[in-house]
């Protein structure tokens, strides 16, 4: 008998209530709102206020996806947990109710929900859950440093989340192939040096703040984002011409349109709010594919493709037939 599949049969999402502008940043910073439009396609982003944490996002998020029903394993992609230890995702299953399940926190930034998407895939198919429940909750703006006109534009906070269960592959929702990569010697170009075992915190502002070398962060992206995904395609026997909608990391507007343009895609198939949310981390994924089933963008039976890429470095992609999860409430 062939091992279950994870199928998709819950969405949610959760945003913080403050929306930041990009006129508002622009009356503090060296910018403008055409600067950081034509740039990174952002117009707005969601903050979280003193009293929202990630795990508060996290909650809001899980809760949607279950739609009041249960979980037996919780694993929270996030790089920004309430505190160093112990992990969040514990935290969110005591508040969601769900008792003494299995709940963990997975930290591979930008990618962290697709690599906590195979870490559940791999849950199922072994026989150790039947319904896991993965959330991308990212509190980003907490690694901002508030006068730095290239990162404050680019990163907002918020979660998406996606609930599994067992199923049988190749039925609407199972999730494919998955490919996943690192390569930490080029940590470095995208990373928050202080906070950890190797650099403790420390009076330097620089270091308690994210670093990024953007033109290099961006060809990486592209590459690895392209390479993945025609990996995944091919283990899944699709071509690219077989993909109605490619979702991917909403990094940048044009990390988007490059990625799709070395793939073959056609400019309608990708799908972007990075508009309205900015870059949310581990959120990423989840909240545009929520924001694409509201809209009608992602309809049952589409085949579709996600990708991300992240800090670490890391990387990696996955496929499915979009489901159809019922009316929306």
């Amino acid at each position: 008998m062939p091992a279950p599949a994870a199928v998709l049969t819950g969405l949610g999402s959760w945003l913080p209530t403050k929306v930041l502008d990009n006129h508002e940043i622009a009356a503090r910073l060296d910018t403008s709102d055409e600067w950081i439009r034509t740039r990174t396609g952002i117009r707005e982003r969601r903050v979280s206020g003193p009293d929202e944490s990630t795990v508060d996002l996290a909650v809001g998020a899980g809760r949607e996806a279950l739609g009041g029903g249960s979980a037996d394993v919780v694993v929270l992609a996030t790089s920004t947990p309430d505190q160093p230890c112990p992990a969040s995702a514990p935290q969110v299953a005591a508040r969601l109710g769900l008792g003494t399940a299995a709940a963990f926190d997975v930290n591979a930034v930008c990618s962290g929900f697709v690599y906590a998407l195979a870490t559940a895939a791999g849950f199922i198919a072994g026989g150790l859950a039947e319904r896991v429940l993965v959330i991308g909750a990212d509190t980003f703006t907490t690694l901002i440093d508030p006068n730095d006109r290239t990162t404050v534009p680019i990163f907002g906070d918020g979660a998406g989340a996606v609930l599994l269960r067992a199923g049988e592959a190749g039925e609407p929702g199972a999730f494919g192939p998955f490919d996943l990569h690192s390569e930490g010697e080029l940590a470095d170009l995208l990373w928050v040096e202080a906070g950890g075992a190797r650099k403790r915190l420390s009076d330097t502002p620089a270091d308690r703040f994210l670093a990024m070398q953007g033109t290099a962060v961006f060809r990486h992206a592209c590459a690895r984002m392209a390479e993945s995904s025609r990996t995944v395609l091919e283990r899944a026997g699709w071509m690219v011409g077989d993909v109605d909608r490619f979702v991917g990391h909403q990094a940048n507007i044009r990390i988007l349109q490059a990625t799709a343009k070395q793939l073959g895609m056609p400019a309608d198939a990708v799908v972007a709010n990075i508009d309205r949310v900015g870059n949310t981390s581990a959120a990423s994924i989840p909240l545009a594919l929520a924001d694409a089933r509201a809209d009608g963008t992602l309809a049952p039976g589409h085949r579709v493709l996600l990708s991300a890429f992240g800090a670490g470095l890391t990387w990696g992609s996955t496929v499915l037939h979009w489901p159809d999860l019922g009316q929306l409430s």
